[in-house]
């Protein structure tokens, strides 16, 4: 799919009715394309350049923020009605790392060389790491703005660990191994922080597990600690665009969500966590009213999340249907789960294996390419062929189609860099995780093989713009059709900062 188009698309209508003028205007979105109205009365709002305050919430619910719970979270609420929202249509795959990267860079994940977590290095059958900070070679907002003297503040934007020279302030994310490492930018920010605000807070320590209270304890901790070093940068330092993302919702919907799900499979209705994820939504929601009053009417807001969440139905594993499938030989079966990667594999006699996670990355073995190689360049596409034919087969425990969608990389990025899987694969539009380990002696499971898990991610996050100068205009307007690579352009739009011609989205504000 090329994303580039929506770069292409013009204005359908322009209407003129005195001084104001009305437009439609076309949002493309991996999964469809729709359209919003919006008018305006004045070229000046549109062209005087803005600050802006970016409040990311990881995975942040469209159908719970915008629907269930609107009308108890009234500071969210309040900036819907000021201005636009919509549902965020994430990346492919809609996963954190790379969805920040893609969101702020307007580029898809093909353009970043980055597909998940841990990418190849190489072809070697070990060869995978973590997709740090180094692993991103495209500009991020904060490096144009940087270029034009903009002034920046960054609070745990994933992925910018470690941390690299802005003009301002950086505190990197959550895959930083600890405070002991260089994790801000200066390096001697590192104090203020602990003076302000006490030891930092990277991220919610094993939150996939039972003990729900420790969970709880330490994501309130993170969160309030994130909004009160926020609070202080915006009160304590020049800034022309602020940023934060706060990964507390994600942690809570991974622990709690089967007890507030009715068609949770594991649903717990008389449970004393029922309300917690709608306390935790209220909770953030208090702490955005306390940041907005910091802020005066020369400041856009936006306030996004990375992708959604959905019950988590079950895994599917994916090494042991590929073994089932004479495409993986083990030299010896484990007698307990066990990770593929300490498994002992007879690559003279393995086709294809795979990665879990949210979705599956599947590699083939091939010769010429990885060390020892079994499948012969010409039979690479037939292969391909019959897996995705096999894969979109597969059903649940009971036999019904699990709704399986398997994609080679290059029909879904215009440009590929990096090592990308051969195949990407979704289990029951992620409803389903995609298990790697192997010793089930299943094709199902109903435990995630890294811990207890209540939910996976969704395709749609949530996007709400808010600029004061438009209010009147655009006030309350729901949009269709909003994706992830429009969010680093409308920053730019906002700010009066020409937009790259190579960022892959379009600005929302860009045809006014």
């Amino acid at each position: 799919m090329d994303n580039r188009r929506s770069n292409r698309a013009g204005v359908l209508a322009v209407i003129e009715l005195n001084k104001t003028r009305s437009f439609i205007l076309p949002f493309d979105a991996i999964y469809g394309t729709l359209y919003c109205e919006f008018s305006h009365e004045t070229d000046k709002a549109m062209t005087t350049p803005k600050k802006v305050l970016v409040l990311g919430l990881d995975c942040a619910a469209p159908q719970l923020v915008f629907n269930r719970w609107k009308e108890k979270l009234p500071h969210l609420s309040a900036l819907m009605h000021r201005g636009l929202h919509g549902p965020l249509s994430s990346c492919i795959p809609p996963i954190t790392i790379p969805a920040w990267s893609c969101m702020m860079s307007s580029k898809s994940p093909g353009t970043l060389g980055c597909y998940g977590f841990r990418n190849r290095n190489d072809h070697s059958y070990n060869g995978l790491s973590f997709a740090t900070s180094n692993a991103i070679r495209e500009d991020r907002v904060w490096d144009i703005l940087s270029r034009h003297d903009r002034r920046v503040l960054l609070i745990g934007i994933p992925q910018t660990y470690p941390p690299k020279p802005v003009q301002g302030c950086m505190v990197s994310g959550f895959l930083t191994p600890d405070t002991t490492c260089r994790y801000t930018y200066p390096e001697n920010l590192a104090r203020e922080i602990t003076d302000a605000v006490g030891e930092y807070i990277i991220d919610v320590d094993d939150f996939r597990s039972d003990d729900k209270d420790a969970i709880l304890k330490q994501a309130y901790a993170m969160t309030e600690q994130r909004f009160a070093l926020l609070t202080h940068f915006l009160q304590t330092k020049p800034w022309d665009f602020a940023m934060m993302v706060d990964m507390g919702i994600d942690r809570i919907h991974h622990a709690f969500w089967k007890f507030m799900d009715s068609e949770h499979p594991q649903y717990r209705p008389d449970s004393a966590y029922a309300d917690t994820i709608l306390e935790y939504y209220r909770f953030i929601d208090n702490h955005i009213g306390k940041v907005l009053a910091l802020v005066d009417d020369n400041t856009a807001v936006l306030v996004v999340s990375d992708h959604g969440a959905q019950a988590l139905q079950g895994g599917f594993c994916i090494n042991e249907w590929l073994i089932q499938e004479n495409y993986l030989t083990l030299e010896s079966s484990p007698d307990h789960v066990t990770p593929l990667s300490k498994c002992s594999i007879d690559w003279s006699k393995t086709r294809a294996w795979a990665e879990g996670g949210y979705y599956s990355r599947i590699w083939l073995n091939v010769e010429g390419r990885e060390p020892q190689g079994t499948i012969l360049p010409q039979d690479y596409e037939p292969l391909r062929d019959r897996l995705i034919e096999r894969l979109e087969a597969t059903t649940d425990p009971a036999g019904k189609l699990l709704g399986t969608k398997a994609y080679r990389p290059e029909d879904m990025y215009s440009t590929i860099e990096g090592i990308p899987p051969d195949l990407m694969v979704f289990f029951g539009d992620m409803k389903w995780r995609a298990i790697g380990s192997v010793g089930h002696n299943a094709l199902h499971t109903f435990k995630n093989d890294i811990g207890p898990d209540d939910a996976n991610h969704a395709r749609d996050g949530i996007c709400i713009v808010c600029d004061p100068a438009r209010s009147e205009q655009i006030g309350g307007t729901g949009c269709e059709g909003l994706t992830l690579l429009d969010i680093a352009p409308t920053i730019l739009d906002l700010m009066g900062i020409p937009i790259p011609e190579d960022m892959e989205g379009t600005s929302i504000l860009h045809k006014f």
